[in-house]
């Protein structure tokens, strides 16, 4: 059942007992939290994710738990844990829910070596997915959500997930994580998206979640062929243009954002090789994301 049509009260019983299943692409994470914040932030952001009461089989088993100290109840924080190990610090406890976002990020990256997986968002048009590798700060989150709402479909805002037997990108359709400035921007671009209430003080600075389109959780099932590599870049004052990016120095990027090419060795490179040598990679310079939109709209496969 979609988690949005699960009562409120049945919802925080499932996660006090950790009997909640939550599926999000090819994974299901079992969760168990005592946090209002957590609950909360689960029924705004997946509404129309899948859930499962206990279920006999799940990819990840967490807890978002306070430690056994004085923090529990002294300046509360929680701690994030996969099968009771914990990879992170203690965060306050009004970050527990940007620390399950972060936990599940690091679940699938460390774990999932069924795929090649990459730092980098990606969005789809029909079957074709352009894949958005960027540093930290360059405006891919803000630029990944905008066109989420503008005709392209999403499928990832932090991992792609590429089986390197097809070359064919998986999704998650989780929720975008914006940073600072960008939560502004994208509250006034998009009127009708779907944001949590912003944390400050975290160690990303204020961070806020938008919810992805119900269209795209729908198709999370529905994999596309990557057609193009860009790397967006927010400037600001900047007209709209774009340089194409080599292949040696584009694999060496794409080599820089993968999570488990040590993992993978040959395997990875292969799929990387192969992938480059179809796609363009395209530097993308942008100051307003609806140019940027009229650019995306223009490409073609």
């Amino acid at each position: 059942m979609p988690l949005g049509t699960l009562p409120r009260e049945t919802l925080a019983r499932w996660l006090a007992q950790g009997r909640l299943g939550l599926r999000t692409g090819p994974f299901t994470f079992r969760i168990a939290s005592k946090e209002a914040v957590v609950a909360d932030n689960l029924r705004l952001l997946y509404a129309h994710h899948l859930v499962i009461d206990s279920p006999p089989f799940a990819d990840f088993h967490v807890s978002l738990e306070r430690p056994a100290s004085p923090r529990r109840w002294l300046r509360p924080q929680v701690d994030f844990r996969l099968d009771g190990y914990s990879p992170f610090l203690s965060l306050p406890a009004p970050q527990a829910f940007a620390l399950f976002e972060w936990g599940m990020n690091w679940c699938i990256a460390s774990h999932a070596h069924q795929y090649l997986l990459l730092h980098a968002a990606v969005l789809a048009r029909g079957d074709d997915a352009a894949l958005l590798p960027a540093p930290p700060g360059a405006g891919k989150s803000t630029l990944c959500a905008y066109l989420a709402h503008r005709g392209w479909r999403l499928l990832s805002d932090e991992l792609a997930l590429i089986d390197p037997a097809n070359g064919l990108v998986h999704g998650l359709a989780r929720p975008v994580n914006l940073k600072n400035a960008a939560i502004d921007v994208i509250r006034d671009t998009l009127p009708e998206a779907v944001l949590n209430t912003p944390v400050p003080d975290t160690k990303k600075g204020t961070v806020a979640h938008l919810a992805p389109p119900a269209s795209a959780v729908a198709a999370v099932d529905r994999p596309a062929r990557l057609q193009w590599i860009v790397t967006p870049r927010y400037l600001s004052g900047s007209a709209l243009h774009t340089e194409r990016i080599p292949r040696p120095e584009a694999m060496a990027m794409l080599i820089d954002n993968a999570f488990n090419y040590d993992v993978l060795g040959a395997t990875a490179f292969t799929a990387l090789a192969d992938l480059i040598s179809r796609a363009p990679a395209i530097d993308l310079c942008y100051e307003r994301l609806e140019e940027a939109r009229e650019w995306f709209g223009a490409l073609k496969a």
